[in-house]
């Protein structure tokens, strides 16, 4: 399920599941129900700052009157994690967005889940479902040791399903062997930092089509061709120029559309837009393969044209 309504929240409790890592948990102020979530879904958060990011949900769907999210300190934070760690206090109320999934969990008959690090947030929702669902699962947790790994006393209660591998204590995740074998009936769902899902998505090549399904926290664009195109908003009538250097999205506002977007990296899926002609050069790390094949959608904070055209659905 996924929504673009926009409302605020309080926060209600603050907590630390690991070192590094701050549990936020958001309400209405009068306690109504809030829009329905799937596990792997996500909200994008206002901050007072003027920041805006996105954090999964970590919580219980089946509670609907609380969003939770669990956020990591960065070292060299842009003003989103540091203003959640260091600003953030009980009380507070902030503008929220969503919930949007483009990591939807549809495991049917087995599911294996790496996290790495923060990557276990959307992942927690995930394990939740398929216990309440019967369906067999397994998850291998990787983090740089045990008191920065988040959550990782409530899932040890799992028993033998979950295997959480410390950096200093057990070394890297051997993902050789996890995947190396593809496994029948299994779909894989992984989160974490950019070089895990740049190696489990090279290990899954093998394995049949489908049965991975990642989500990325932070973007790195695909690089490629910066020449000048023109794209057209069909409905509104416009034609404007996307000179090298400028995203889709910069153009279009400066002949007066606004498209609505967020993280600005190709991540979120805010500004994704039907494409009515011409192909794009797609540069998000969201859409999937056939997708792309597909050229009907894209992301248009990031991605361009392949030709001199593109027209639009704005």
């Amino acid at each position: 399920m996924t929504s673009d309504a926009e409302f605020s929240l309080q926060v209600t409790a603050v907590a630390s599941p690991a070192s590094g890592v701050r549990q936020v948990r958001l309400e209405r102020h009068d306690r109504t129900v809030l829009p329905e979530w799937e596990p792997g879904a996500h909200i994008d958060v206002m901050l007072p700052n003027g920041v805006v990011r996105q954090y999964s949900l970590c919580g219980d769907p089946q509670d609907p009157s609380v969003y939770e999210i669990a956020v990591l300190r960065a070292p060299q934070s842009r003003g989103g994690s540091e203003y959640v760690h260091t600003r953030l206090r009980v009380g507070d109320v902030i503008p929220v967005r969503g919930p949007r999934n483009n990591f939807a969990f549809a495991a049917r008959r087995r599911a294996l889940f790496i996290a790495g690090g923060i990557g276990i947030t959307p992942i927690l929702a995930m394990i939740r479902r398929a216990e309440r669902e019967g369906i067999d699962w397994t998850l291998v947790y990787g983090g740089r040791s045990r008191d920065t790994m988040a959550f990782a006393d409530e899932l040890e209660r799992y028993g033998d399903g979950v295997q959480l591998v410390p950096e200093d204590e057990f070394g890297l995740v051997n993902l050789p062997g996890l995947l190396g074998t593809p496994l029948p009936d299994t779909e894989v769902y992984c989160c974490g930092p950019t070089g895990l899902l740049d190696a489990v998505q090279a290990l899954c090549k093998p394995w049949p089509a489908g049965s991975l399904h990642l989500e990325r926290f932070s973007g790195t664009v695909t690089d490629g061709p910066n020449d000048a195109f023109t794209v057209v908003a069909e409905r509104s009538g416009v034609a404007c120029s996307v000179v090298p250097g400028q995203s889709i999205v910069e153009a279009l506002a400066d002949a007066g559309i606004i498209v609505p977007t967020s993280c600005g990296e190709g991540l979120c899926g805010t500004c994704e837009t039907k494409v009515l002609d011409g192909v794009p050069d797609h540069r998000d790390l969201l859409l999937g393969d056939d997708e792309r094949e597909a050229g009907t959608s894209m992301m248009i904070c990031v991605s361009r044209a392949k030709g001199e055209r593109l027209v639009l659905d704005l």
